[in-house]
């Protein structure tokens, strides 16, 4: 485990130069002017949040926190990435913010940060990273209050099987099954200098990741004891996923007008805490 969290770690570590000035994270455009904006999936689901603790879960470099800080909340981040984290804080205090940012594993999470929050909050690009979803899912539950509320959004496991065009001669639009929808403790080598922000190139191309399907993530957050709101599929995602997609509303993607038909392209959900 400690060889697969190393190369997770160093491509991560490159990546906060590149997201920093990305034009799709928008620190320069919006963050700094007071405006840090969330996606709208995530934006019109989690209801009105001035005056709640929040925990962020694997906040990359914080720019979503900001985002939660801005509507009113009280956000703590931790996130595995030195690099990140020391960004995170230093985007604080130039913006003159109040939040925290706390560098350690998200297993760690309990000896790092002092509880509870009002609302755990995870989206976009995260349990692939994580080998064990129920420790993931006992931690989030862990951290509520009587009452407080998990929110989590990331691509949907159906849609992240395919491969747009696996093979060079197949025409756009084309999909083949390339990756595993089933969880294996084993994870998946991939081999790959790009990312999801475009132009963003890296030395380090070698990562790992774990597929985890629908019936783990609910079954997993069910255990836990919590209670689901809502489980939601849309047809959008954060990030250019695949070459056909196109541009939508708020910096999401969506599938062109003439793919039918459209399958899910990513996954929310609620869960309460009883009490």
């Amino acid at each position: 485990m400690d060889s697969y969290r190393a190369a997770n770690l160093a491509k991560w570590d490159e990546l906060v130069d590149h997201h920093l000035t990305s034009e799709m994270y928008g620190v320069d455009a919006r963050l700094r002017n007071g405006q840090g904006r969330l996606h709208p999936i995530e934006a019109g689901e989690i209801g009105d949040v001035a005056g709640l603790s929040i925990l962020h879960l694997q906040c990359h470099f914080g720019v979503d926190s900001l985002a939660l800080v801005h509507r009113g909340a009280r956000v703590t981040g931790i996130d595995f990435s030195p690099k990140a984290i020391a960004t995170a804080r230093q985007l604080t205090a130039e913006l003159g913010l109040d939040a925290t940012f706390v560098e350690g594993e998200l297993y760690d999470a309990p000896d790092l940060i002092q509880g509870p929050f009002d609302m755990v909050y995870t989206t976009w690009g995260t349990i692939c990273w994580l080998p064990d979803l129920a420790g993931w899912a006992r931690i989030a539950a862990g951290f509520l209050k009587p009452g407080g509320r998990f929110y989590f959004a990331d691509a949907h496991p159906h849609a992240m099987v395919w491969c747009e065009r696996a093979a060079a001669d197949l025409p756009l639009g084309t999909f083949k099954a390339h990756y595993p929808y089933f969880h294996y403790p084993e994870p998946m080598e991939l081999l790959d200098d790009g990312d999801y922000a475009p132009d963003a190139k890296t030395e380090n191309s070698q990562t790992f990741e774990w597929a985890h399907p629908v019936g783990e993530i609910v079954t997993e957050v069910s255990r836990a004891g919590l209670v689901f709101e809502f489980l939601r599929e849309h047809d959008e995602i954060a990030w250019d996923a695949f070459p056909i997609l196109v541009p939508t509303t708020g910096g999401q993607w969506g599938w062109p007008p003439q793919m039918a038909p459209k399958l899910p392209l990513s996954l929310s959900f609620m869960a309460r805490k009883p009490g």
